[in-house]
């Protein structure tokens, strides 16, 4: 097996130097909450070459209530090996690279991201900057879909930890680990119904704005000082929970983490969503 080329971040430059790599396998998770159908229009309209496209709804999330009936949440995470038959499908092997980009600061990429360290894949990088770094270049488009291939993906031994809905719970009273939501500061406070129409927070939960991971121009701040501004936050990573409003920009902060070398941080993928589901829940605000 190849060892990983790219495991956080590559470069809009340095992608376009593989870009007809057999080996790389390049993936456009552009997404927009209010509108699920605005992802598959953009790439239609113009995307990276060779780039192949996955819906977060469709592909990276499971039904939001389960077989017993319980919701889990707005973007619960799939079973993992119809994730990994979909990556077959993405033409996606163990020695694969794997690239995902987006259109809003490695938002919905960074799920990817996570998601394919979950099933033991490390070689998968999100596009810093995402498309508007690769346009700022001046590099080319395509509206050309690349033609199938089918990949030979087996699960690995998982590289990331997440956390259910009973462990977030038990943690209010132990306060053993360090709760952050990565949703914007109005959302927090509960005063965006339009989002989330029980508003407020999971009690004890700090909040860092996945959008402070990045500079002004949409790219990632540098190592040191993401290692600088969560250090001030986490004096120990294993000891996090990462949450939002339902998995998504959670992930964000998680990569953020394993660019400044700060590793170990978990996952609470129903978040929010499926927090508030459940009015026996304490409320924050």
């Amino acid at each position: 097996m190849h060892l990983p080329t790219y495991s956080t971040l590559i470069s809009a430059q340095d992608l376009f130097t593989h870009i007809s790599d057999e080996r790389w396998v390049i993936l456009d998770c552009r997404h927009d909450l209010m509108d699920t159908n605005a992802g598959s229009q953009a790439y239609a309209a113009g995307h990276i070459p060779q780039a192949q496209f996955v819906h977060l709804d469709q592909s990276l999330s499971a039904p939001k209530v389960s077989v017993d009936g319980v919701f889990r949440g707005r973007h619960p995470l799939p079973d993992k090996q119809q994730f990994i038959q979909t990556l077959r499908r993405l033409g996606i092997s163990n020695d694969t690279q794997v690239i995902a980009y987006d259109a809003h600061g490695g938002m919905f990429a960074a799920r990817l991201w996570w998601m394919l360290r979950w099933v033991g894949h490390a070689a998968v990088a999100v596009l810093d900057g995402g498309i508007p770094a690769w346009n700022a270049l001046s590099l080319p488009l395509t509206t050309d879909v690349p033609l199938a291939r089918s990949g030979a993906m087996t699960e690995q031994t998982s590289l990331v930890a997440q956390v259910d809905v009973a462990a977030v719970f038990a943690n209010i009273t132990s306060a053993e680990f360090i709760l952050v939501d990565a949703r914007a500061a109005d959302r927090y406070r509960g005063e965006n119904e339009t989002i989330d129409p029980v508003g407020g927070h999971i009690p004890g939960a700090l909040n860092r704005f996945f959008k402070d991971n990045l500079q002004a121009d949409g790219h990632f701040k540098t190592a040191d000082q993401l290692h600088a501004e969560w250090s001030a936050l986490l004096t120990r990573p294993e000891k996090a929970i990462m949450q939002c409003g339902s998995g998504v920009t959670a992930c964000h902060n998680l990569l953020a983490l394993e660019v400044a070398g700060l590793k170990g941080a978990s996952l609470y993928p129903g978040s929010w969503s499926e927090w508030c589901s459940d009015s026996s829940r304490p409320v924050a605000r």
